[in-house]
C-alpha cells in the first residue's frame, strides 16, 4: 500500500552496523512489511485502508513496530489490508479496501486471498520481503496464512501488545506473524512479544512465558517421537472438502509413521452448539436464536469503544467517533461505499460498522453473557477438554484452517484484565453473569494460539491447503517445537504435501469482488 521513503537511508545505517561487527541479531537488515492498521511514528500512514484517516498524525510507534526497529529488521512499509480489518462490512470483497485496492493472493489473482491481513500474506508469498505482521481478531492471520501458503503464529491475546494497533475487539485482538518458514515466523515472534505498560492484557505473560525466547524450540521430525495429537473429526475435519481431507491425512499419515500417535475423534465437548455446520459465522449464536451466546455481540460493541479510545490519541484528523467513520463513508460513497449495492467491493455497505454505531458500546446484561458463555465454551467446555482426551494429555490438536470455524472457536476464547473483572461485579448482579465467571475472580484465560503449516495445493484452484495446530493458552513454545518438526519432516520426506511457489494462476485478472471458492 505504501513504501518507506526512509528505508534506503536506514538500510545504509543498518549495513554499516553490520560492517562494524554491530548486529543486533537474526533480523539485523531483514526486511519486512506490517500492516496498515499497525501505527508507525515516521513519514508513512496509518489509515487501516480507510480514506477517512488519512493525514492524521499517530502518538508514537507501535510496540510491537519499535520492537522490530530494535531488533534491526527493516521496515519497508504498509501493506493493504481487508479495511476496517473486516469490520466494516459482512458482504465484501476479501482484502480490499478504498485506500489499498484488492490484495490478491499470488497462487490465484482471482480468489479470496484470505484476511483481513490480506497484503501482509501476499507480500510474503510473493518474496516481496522475508516476514510480515498482520492482526488477528478472528482469522485474520492463520486465514490469509493458510491461503497463501505461509507459516502463521496467532498468538494467545496478551502475548504481543496491541497499543498502537487500530483495534476490533479488546477480548479477541493480537499481532501475529507471517513467514516462509516456522524458523523465520519464530524470529519475529521473538521481536514483538513482552510485557508493555500500554496494554494491561499483556500482564498476563508475567511468569508464562521462556526465557530467551522462542528460538529455542525449533525442533527437527524427531520430535514427533512419542507425540500425540488429537483429530476433532466431528468438530472440525468432516466440515473439509473430500480432496482437502484426502491430502491432509496423507500428511497426517506421514507424521504417525515418523512416530507420533494419532488419536481420532477428539471433539469438542459442546461443538454441535458452538461450531456453524455452514461455515464462518461469528454471530453464530443469534441464528441459533441467542444474541447471549454469540461472538458478535461482544465485537461490535467492543469496537465502537475501542476505536474510541484509539482516535482519542490521534492529531490533525476530523474523524473522532465511530458516527464521523460511518458519515464519512456515506459523503464518499463512491470510494468508501457507505451505502449498499454501489460499491463492488462492500455488496452490504457497511453494516458492520452500523451493527456496532447501534450497540453505543454499551456492556449490557447480553453483552456480558455472551462474553461468559464465548469464553466458558470455548474454554474449559471446548479447546482444553479435547486436548484432555479421556485421561491422555495431547500434544496438540491438528485441524484443517479452511474450515474457518477452527481459528473462530480459538478466537473467542478471549481474556480480561482484573480492572474490568472488578468492574464487571460492582456494576451488574450475579444474576447477569454465569457462574463460572462469577467463582473465578482472577484474570481469565487468554485466547489462544495456533501456528498454521503449508500443506500442499488445490490442484484445480491452485490455492494451498494447511494444517494447523491448536493448544491453550501460553502453549507457543509447544506449538513452536511441533510446527518445526513437522515442517522438517515435509521437506526430508519428499511429501507434495508441503510450501510450493505460486503459479500465479488469473494473473491477468482484476476481477472484483474476489470469489470465494
Amino acid at each position: 500500500m505504501e513504501l518507506n521513503p526512509d528505508m534506503m537511508q536506514i538500510a545504509a545505517q543498518l549495513d554499516n552496523e553490520r560492517s562494524t561487527g554491530h548486529v543486533r541479531g537474526p533480523l539485523h537488515g531483514i526486511p519486512f512489511l506490517i500492516k496498515d492498521n499497525i501505527a508507525t511514528k515516521d513519514k508513512m500512514e496509518t489509515t487501516s485502508g480507510s480514506w477517512a484517516l488519512l493525514g492524521s498524525i499517530v502518538p508514537r510507534d507501535a510496540y510491537v513496530v519499535q520492537g522490530l526497529r530494535n531488533s534491526g529488521a527493516l521496515l519497508l512499509g504498509k501493506a493493504t489490508l481487508s479495511e476496517w480489518a473486516d469490520m466494516r462490512s459482512n458482504n465484501y470483497s476479501e482484502g480490499y479496501s478504498g485506500r489499498g485496492g484488492q490484495a490478491r493472493s499470488p497462487y490465484n489473482l482471482t480468489l479470496n486471498p484470505g484476511g483481513s491481513s490480506s497484503g501482509s500474506a501476499a507480500a510474503v508469498a510473493a518474496n516481496l520481503c522475508a516476514f510480515a505482521l498482520g492482526t488477528e481478531t478472528d482469522g485474520s492471520v492463520i486465514n490469509p496464512a493458510e491461503r497463501n501458503s505461509l507459516v502463521g503464529i496467532k498468538p494467545t491475546v496478551g502475548l504481543t501488545s496491541r497499543a498502537g494497533v487500530i483495534p476490533e475487539s479488546t477480548h479477541q485482538d493480537t499481532v501475529g506473524t507471517f513467514a516462509r518458514t516456522v524458523r523465520d515466523a519464530v524470529y519475529s515472534l521473538d521481536a514483538i512479544y513482552g510485557v508493555d505498560a500500554g496494554d494491561n492484557y499483556t500482564s498476563a505473560q508475567i511468569g508464562k512465558t521462556p526465557s530467551g525466547g522462542y528460538t529455542q524450540f525449533l525442533s527437527t521430525k524427531e520430535a514427533l517421537k512419542g507425540a500425540v495429537f488429537g483429530l476433532p473429526w466431528k468438530s472440525f475435519w468432516s466440515l473439509a472438502d473430500p480432496a482437502q481431507q484426502t491430502q491432509l491425512l496423507s500428511l497426517i499419515s506421514l507424521i504417525q509413521s515418523a512416530g507420533a500417535t494419532i488419536i481420532n475423534g477428539t471433539e469438542l465437548p459442546n461443538y454441535q452448539t458452538i461450531v456453524s455446520p455452514d461455515g464462518w459465522n461469528w454471530d453464530y449464536g443469534t441464528t441459533r436464536g441467542y444474541p447471549n451466546e454469540s461472538e458478535y455481540t461482544v465485537v461490535k460493541v467492543d469496537f465502537y469503544n475501542n476505536i474510541q479510545s484509539y482516535l482519542s490519541e490521534l492529531q490533525n484528523t476530523d474523524i473522532n467517533s465511530l458516527e464521523d467513520i460511518v458519515q464519512y463513508n456515506i459523503d464518499n460513497v463512491g470510494s468508501e461505499g457507505g451505502l449498499p449495492n454501489v460499491h463492488p467491493a462492500f455488496a452490504s455497505g457497511q453494516d458492520g460498522l452500523l451493527a456496532s454505531l447501534a450497540s453505543k458500546g454499551i456492556m449490557d446484561e447480553t453483552y456480558y453473557q455472551a462474553l461468559s458463555f464465548c469464553q466458558r465454551s470455548t474454554r474449559e467446555d471446548g479447546i482444553d477438554a479435547a486436548l484432555h482426551h479421556h485421561g491422555t494429555q495431547l500434544s496438540a490438536l491438528l485441524v484443517p484452517p479452511d474450515v474457518a470455524q477452527t481459528y473462530q472457536i480459538a478466537a473467542q476464547a478471549g481474556t480480561l484484565p482484573p480492572s474490568l473483572i472488578s468492574s464487571i461485579h460492582s456494576s451488574f448482579p450475579p444474576s447477569y453473569i454465569c457462574s463460572s465467571f462469577i467463582t473465578n475472580p482472577a484474570p481469565l484465560r487468554p485466547g489462544y494460539p495456533m501456528i498454521t503449516l503449508p500443506a500442499g495445493i488445490n490442484a484445480a484452484t491452485g490455492m494451498p491447503y494447511g494444517l494447523a495446530l491448536m493448544n491453550t493458552a501460553w502453549s507457543e513454545g509447544t506449538l513452536v517445537r511441533y510446527a518445526s518438526a513437522i515442517e522438517d519432516l515435509q521437506r526430508t520426506a519428499g511429501t507434495v504435501y508441503k510450501r510450493t511457489l505460486p503459479k500465479w494462476f488469473g494473473y491477468r485478472e482484476r476481477n472484483v469482488p474476489v470469489l470465494n471458492l
